[in-house]
Protein backbone atom coordinates (compact mmCIF):
# COMPACT_ATOMS: atom_id res chain seq x y z
CA UNK A 1 0.00 0.00 0.00
CA UNK A 2 1.37 3.19 -1.07
CA UNK A 3 0.50 6.64 1.04
CA UNK A 4 1.67 9.75 -0.18
CA UNK A 5 2.02 12.91 2.03
CA UNK A 6 2.29 16.11 1.10
CA UNK A 7 2.80 18.30 4.28
CA UNK A 8 4.96 18.48 7.21
CA UNK A 9 4.16 15.75 9.70
CA UNK A 10 5.65 14.49 13.17
CA UNK A 11 8.07 11.64 11.78
CA UNK A 12 6.80 9.09 13.98
CA UNK A 13 4.50 8.34 10.97
CA UNK A 14 7.04 6.91 9.42
CA UNK A 15 6.75 3.60 11.36
CA UNK A 16 3.70 3.69 12.43
CA UNK A 17 2.69 3.17 8.22
CA UNK A 18 5.08 0.46 7.75
CA UNK A 19 4.18 -1.58 11.19
CA UNK A 20 0.40 -2.16 9.31
CA UNK A 21 2.13 -2.85 5.61
CA UNK A 22 2.18 0.96 4.46
CA UNK A 23 4.89 2.76 2.42
CA UNK A 24 5.02 6.33 2.38
CA UNK A 25 5.85 8.67 -0.23
CA UNK A 26 6.89 12.00 2.20
CA UNK A 27 6.96 15.23 -0.19
CA UNK A 28 6.29 17.57 2.26
CA UNK A 29 7.58 20.68 -0.28
CA UNK A 30 5.01 19.57 -3.20
CA UNK A 31 3.06 22.07 -4.64
CA UNK A 32 -0.68 22.54 -4.66
CA UNK A 33 -0.34 22.22 -8.73
CA UNK A 34 1.42 19.20 -8.79
CA UNK A 35 -0.81 17.09 -6.51
CA UNK A 36 -3.35 16.23 -8.68
CA UNK A 37 -0.94 14.24 -11.16
CA UNK A 38 1.10 12.90 -7.94
CA UNK A 39 -1.78 11.09 -6.90
CA UNK A 40 -1.80 8.56 -9.50
CA UNK A 41 -0.75 5.56 -7.91
CA UNK A 42 -1.68 6.03 -4.68
CA UNK A 43 -4.01 3.99 -2.07
CA UNK A 44 -3.75 7.13 0.27
CA UNK A 45 -3.43 10.65 0.66
CA UNK A 46 -2.35 12.42 4.30
CA UNK A 47 -2.97 16.18 3.78
CA UNK A 48 -2.58 18.58 6.36
CA UNK A 49 -3.63 22.33 5.91
CA UNK A 50 -1.59 22.70 2.72
CA UNK A 51 -4.44 22.61 0.35
CA UNK A 52 -8.62 21.96 -0.25
CA UNK A 53 -8.89 18.61 -1.59
CA UNK A 54 -12.01 18.64 -4.35
CA UNK A 55 -12.93 16.78 -7.34
CA UNK A 56 -10.86 18.23 -9.40
CA UNK A 57 -7.49 17.31 -7.30
CA UNK A 58 -8.76 13.35 -7.58
CA UNK A 59 -8.98 13.49 -11.00
CA UNK A 60 -6.00 10.82 -11.50
CA UNK A 61 -6.34 9.61 -8.14
CA UNK A 62 -6.86 6.36 -9.76
CA UNK A 63 -6.24 3.73 -6.76
CA UNK A 64 -6.73 5.77 -4.15
CA UNK A 65 -9.02 4.40 -1.17
CA UNK A 66 -8.95 7.38 1.36
CA UNK A 67 -8.10 10.49 2.40
CA UNK A 68 -6.57 11.27 6.12
CA UNK A 69 -6.31 14.91 7.61
CA UNK A 70 -3.83 14.98 10.19
CA UNK A 71 -5.57 17.57 12.39
CA UNK A 72 -8.63 18.69 13.89
CA UNK A 73 -11.57 18.97 11.68
CA UNK A 74 -11.90 17.94 7.41
CA UNK A 75 -13.17 21.69 6.24
CA UNK A 76 -10.95 21.47 3.93
CA UNK A 77 -11.48 18.43 1.89
CA UNK A 78 -14.75 18.17 -0.03
CA UNK A 79 -16.52 15.22 1.78
CA UNK A 80 -18.96 14.95 -1.11
CA UNK A 81 -16.68 14.56 -3.66
CA UNK A 82 -15.00 11.88 -1.59
CA UNK A 83 -17.85 9.88 -1.32
CA UNK A 84 -18.88 9.86 -4.88
CA UNK A 85 -15.59 8.49 -5.89
CA UNK A 86 -15.98 5.61 -2.44
CA UNK A 87 -12.72 7.16 -1.24
CA UNK A 88 -12.94 7.21 2.46
CA UNK A 89 -12.64 10.32 4.58
CA UNK A 90 -10.96 9.38 8.00
CA UNK A 91 -9.74 12.46 10.68
CA UNK A 92 -7.90 12.80 13.64
CA UNK A 93 -9.86 14.95 15.96
CA UNK A 94 -8.77 12.34 18.71
CA UNK A 95 -5.86 12.96 18.39
CA UNK A 96 -5.60 16.76 19.85
CA UNK A 97 -8.50 17.02 22.10
CA UNK A 98 -6.73 17.17 25.41
CA UNK A 99 -4.27 19.77 24.37
CA UNK A 100 -7.49 21.93 22.91
CA UNK A 101 -9.29 21.49 26.27
CA UNK A 102 -6.20 22.40 28.17
CA UNK A 103 -5.78 25.66 26.04
CA UNK A 104 -9.38 26.57 26.10
CA UNK A 105 -9.41 26.67 29.73
CA UNK A 106 -5.85 28.34 30.11
CA UNK A 107 -7.52 31.16 27.85
CA UNK A 108 -10.09 31.17 30.09
CA UNK A 109 -8.26 31.64 33.50
CA UNK A 110 -6.06 33.69 31.65
CA UNK A 111 -9.39 36.18 30.69
CA UNK A 112 -11.03 36.38 34.04
CA UNK A 113 -7.80 37.05 35.81
CA UNK A 114 -6.24 39.51 33.70
CA UNK A 115 -3.10 37.32 33.20
CA UNK A 116 -2.02 38.76 30.05
CA UNK A 117 -2.92 42.14 30.62
CA UNK A 118 -1.43 42.56 33.67
CA UNK A 119 2.26 40.51 32.80
CA UNK A 120 2.52 43.55 30.20
CA UNK A 121 1.47 46.70 32.15
CA UNK A 122 4.34 44.92 34.86
CA UNK A 123 6.74 44.63 31.95
CA UNK A 124 6.34 48.41 31.10
CA UNK A 125 6.46 48.99 35.04
CA UNK A 126 3.07 49.63 35.51
CA UNK A 127 1.72 48.02 38.84
CA UNK A 128 -2.06 48.43 39.30
CA UNK A 129 -3.52 45.66 41.45
CA UNK A 130 -7.27 46.88 42.03
CA UNK A 131 -8.18 47.41 38.43
CA UNK A 132 -6.54 44.09 37.71
CA UNK A 133 -8.92 42.54 39.85
CA UNK A 134 -10.86 39.30 38.51
CA UNK A 135 -13.46 36.81 38.27
CA UNK A 136 -13.35 32.75 39.73
CA UNK A 137 -15.01 30.09 37.23
CA UNK A 138 -16.10 28.59 40.41
CA UNK A 139 -19.95 29.20 40.76
CA UNK A 140 -20.36 30.23 37.03
CA UNK A 141 -21.96 28.74 34.70
CA UNK A 142 -20.56 27.40 31.81
CA UNK A 143 -22.07 27.28 28.21
CA UNK A 144 -20.09 24.60 25.76
CA UNK A 145 -21.57 25.16 21.75
CA UNK A 146 -20.82 21.82 20.29
CA UNK A 147 -20.08 18.59 22.19
CA UNK A 148 -17.55 16.67 20.28
CA UNK A 149 -13.93 15.61 21.42
CA UNK A 150 -13.00 18.93 22.02
CA UNK A 151 -16.02 20.22 23.78
CA UNK A 152 -16.11 17.19 25.95
CA UNK A 153 -12.84 17.59 26.92
CA UNK A 154 -13.06 20.99 28.18
CA UNK A 155 -15.59 19.95 30.19
CA UNK A 156 -14.37 17.15 31.72
CA UNK A 157 -11.30 19.43 32.89
CA UNK A 158 -13.85 22.18 34.46
CA UNK A 159 -15.55 19.57 36.38
CA UNK A 160 -13.05 20.36 39.05
CA UNK A 161 -14.17 24.02 38.83
CA UNK A 162 -17.34 24.07 40.96
CA UNK A 163 -18.99 25.15 37.97
CA UNK A 164 -22.01 24.82 36.65
CA UNK A 165 -21.57 23.22 32.75
CA UNK A 166 -24.00 23.15 30.18
CA UNK A 167 -24.45 22.00 26.31
CA UNK A 168 -25.92 22.12 23.47
CA UNK A 169 -25.12 20.23 19.88
CA UNK A 170 -27.15 20.37 16.96
CA UNK A 171 -25.91 17.68 15.11
CA UNK A 172 -25.31 15.08 18.48
CA UNK A 173 -27.11 15.90 21.03
CA UNK A 174 -27.02 12.04 22.34
CA UNK A 175 -23.21 12.98 23.10
CA UNK A 176 -24.22 15.13 25.74
CA UNK A 177 -23.94 13.78 29.45
CA UNK A 178 -22.35 14.17 33.16
CA UNK A 179 -20.67 16.46 33.62
CA UNK A 180 -22.46 18.73 31.15
CA UNK A 181 -26.35 18.87 31.48
CA UNK A 182 -27.94 18.64 27.78
CA UNK A 183 -29.94 22.35 27.23
CA UNK A 184 -31.29 23.88 24.20
CA UNK A 185 -29.47 27.03 22.90
CA UNK A 186 -31.84 29.45 23.89
CA UNK A 187 -31.34 28.04 27.60
CA UNK A 188 -27.54 28.22 27.52
CA UNK A 189 -27.99 31.89 26.31
CA UNK A 190 -30.39 32.78 29.37
CA UNK A 191 -27.97 30.83 32.20
CA UNK A 192 -24.59 31.54 31.45
CA UNK A 193 -21.96 33.16 31.73
CA UNK A 194 -19.59 32.11 30.12
CA UNK A 195 -19.07 30.54 26.24
CA UNK A 196 -17.18 28.39 24.49
CA UNK A 197 -17.61 27.15 21.08
CA UNK A 198 -16.22 23.88 19.74
CA UNK A 199 -18.14 23.58 16.04
CA UNK A 200 -16.97 22.74 12.83
CA UNK A 201 -16.48 24.75 10.44
CA UNK A 202 -19.59 23.85 7.73
CA UNK A 203 -21.78 25.85 5.48
CA UNK A 204 -24.35 25.39 8.42
CA UNK A 205 -22.08 26.69 10.76
CA UNK A 206 -20.98 30.10 8.73
CA UNK A 207 -21.25 33.34 11.06
CA UNK A 208 -23.10 31.15 13.63
CA UNK A 209 -21.87 33.40 16.42
CA UNK A 210 -23.58 36.51 15.01
CA UNK A 211 -25.01 39.69 15.52
CA UNK A 212 -28.35 38.13 16.58
CA UNK A 213 -26.56 35.21 18.46
CA UNK A 214 -24.75 37.71 20.92
CA UNK A 215 -27.93 39.42 21.88
CA UNK A 216 -29.83 36.87 22.78
CA UNK A 217 -27.30 36.22 25.60
CA UNK A 218 -29.39 37.28 29.13
CA UNK A 219 -25.92 38.61 30.77
CA UNK A 220 -22.85 39.85 29.77
CA UNK A 221 -20.42 36.93 29.12
CA UNK A 222 -17.10 35.67 28.48
CA UNK A 223 -16.64 34.30 24.91
CA UNK A 224 -14.53 31.53 24.12
CA UNK A 225 -13.38 30.52 20.70
CA UNK A 226 -11.14 27.90 19.60
CA UNK A 227 -12.65 25.94 16.62
CA UNK A 228 -12.04 27.85 13.50
CA UNK A 229 -12.86 31.62 12.92
CA UNK A 230 -15.69 31.23 10.09
CA UNK A 231 -17.95 30.01 12.71
CA UNK A 232 -17.89 33.71 14.65
CA UNK A 233 -18.85 37.03 13.30
CA UNK A 234 -15.64 39.25 14.00
CA UNK A 235 -17.67 42.65 13.43
CA UNK A 236 -20.48 41.41 15.62
CA UNK A 237 -17.70 40.41 18.58
CA UNK A 238 -16.01 43.98 18.02
CA UNK A 239 -19.56 45.12 18.54
CA UNK A 240 -20.74 43.34 21.99
CA UNK A 241 -17.19 43.94 23.24
CA UNK A 242 -17.83 47.40 22.81
CA UNK A 243 -21.30 47.68 24.03
CA UNK A 244 -20.19 45.49 27.03
CA UNK A 245 -22.18 42.60 26.55
CA UNK A 246 -19.30 40.60 25.91
CA UNK A 247 -17.52 40.76 29.13
CA UNK A 248 -14.29 39.57 27.30
CA UNK A 249 -12.78 37.56 24.42
CA UNK A 250 -10.00 34.88 23.92
CA UNK A 251 -9.89 33.96 20.81
CA UNK A 252 -7.42 31.32 19.00
CA UNK A 253 -9.16 31.70 15.42
CA UNK A 254 -10.15 34.27 13.14
CA UNK A 255 -11.83 35.05 10.17
CA UNK A 256 -8.94 35.60 8.04
CA UNK A 257 -5.94 34.48 9.43
CA UNK A 258 -3.27 35.76 6.93
CA UNK A 259 -3.39 39.33 8.72
CA UNK A 260 -1.47 41.03 5.67
CA UNK A 261 -4.76 40.12 3.64
CA UNK A 262 -6.99 41.81 5.48
CA UNK A 263 -9.66 43.84 4.39
CA UNK A 264 -10.55 47.39 5.25
CA UNK A 265 -13.10 46.15 7.15
CA UNK A 266 -11.48 43.25 8.51
CA UNK A 267 -8.40 45.39 10.25
CA UNK A 268 -10.89 47.90 11.63
CA UNK A 269 -12.11 45.06 13.36
CA UNK A 270 -8.79 43.14 14.11
CA UNK A 271 -7.13 46.50 15.46
CA UNK A 272 -9.82 47.16 18.11
CA UNK A 273 -9.35 43.53 19.07
CA UNK A 274 -5.76 43.61 19.32
CA UNK A 275 -5.69 46.54 21.31
CA UNK A 276 -8.44 45.90 23.55
CA UNK A 277 -7.26 45.07 27.23
CA UNK A 278 -10.05 42.35 27.90
CA UNK A 279 -9.43 40.34 24.68
CA UNK A 280 -6.95 37.31 23.97
CA UNK A 281 -5.35 36.47 20.80
CA UNK A 282 -3.42 33.57 19.67
CA UNK A 283 -2.27 31.92 16.56
CA UNK A 284 -4.08 28.89 16.25
CA UNK A 285 -2.37 26.77 18.88
CA UNK A 286 -4.96 25.07 20.94
CA UNK A 287 -4.08 21.94 19.21
CA UNK A 288 -0.47 22.35 19.23
CA UNK A 289 1.68 20.62 21.18
CA UNK A 290 4.20 18.38 20.79
CA UNK A 291 1.80 15.22 22.38
CA UNK A 292 -1.02 16.57 20.03
CA UNK A 293 1.39 15.90 17.09
CA UNK A 294 2.34 12.27 18.00
CA UNK A 295 -0.91 11.36 18.62
CA UNK A 296 -2.57 12.62 15.57
CA UNK A 297 -0.63 10.04 13.66
CA UNK A 298 -1.72 7.34 16.03
CA UNK A 299 -5.45 7.82 15.10
CA UNK A 300 -4.63 7.91 11.92
CA UNK A 301 -2.84 4.97 11.56
CA UNK A 302 -5.42 3.19 14.03
CA UNK A 303 -7.95 4.55 11.48
CA UNK A 304 -6.30 3.36 8.53
CA UNK A 305 -5.76 -0.19 10.37
CA UNK A 306 -9.25 -0.24 10.89
CA UNK A 307 -10.41 0.86 7.27
CA UNK A 308 -8.35 -1.72 5.26
CA UNK A 309 -9.41 -4.44 8.36
CA UNK A 310 -12.87 -3.87 7.72
CA UNK A 311 -12.54 -4.21 3.54
CA UNK A 312 -10.83 -7.27 3.92
CA UNK A 313 -13.16 -8.86 6.27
Amino acid sequence: MQILIIDEIHPSIFPMLESIGMEADYRPAIKPEEVCEALTGFDGLIVRSKMRITADILTYADKLKFVARAGAGVDNIDADALQELNIALLGANEGNRQAVGEFALGLLIALMRNITRSDKQVRDKVWLREENRGEEINGKTVGIIGYGNMGQSLAKLLSGFGCRILAFDKYAPEKIVAPAQRVSLEQLQQEADIVSLHIPYIKENLGFADDAFFAGFRKPIWFLNTSRGDVADQAAIVKHLMAGSIKGAALDVLENEKLYTLTEQQLQNFNYLAQAGNVILTPHIAGWTHESYVKINEVLVDKIKSLFKYNLT
